[in-house]
């Protein structure tokens, strides 16, 4: 799923993320909207991750909601 798929079904996926990354506010979502670069650093931020462990996590995450 690239970035611009990842946008369009934002609304779709948001509550996916939610359980995914529970750690994420709805505040931190609606910033996000779709875009994977904000997401990776939400999730650096509240699990202090690293960006290329951030990136894997979303990299299967899309892989898991084809």
């Amino acid at each position: 799923m690239n970035e611009s798929i990842l946008k369009g079904k934002w609304k779709q996926i948001k509550g996916n993320v939610k359980k995914q990354w529970g750690e994420l506010t709805d505040d931190d979502l609606d910033v996000v909207e779709g875009n994977a670069e904000i997401l990776s650093g939400k999730i650096q931020e509240k699990y202090g991750k690293t960006k290329e462990m951030a990136d894997d996590e979303i990299r299967e995450f899309e892989k898991s909601q084809k």
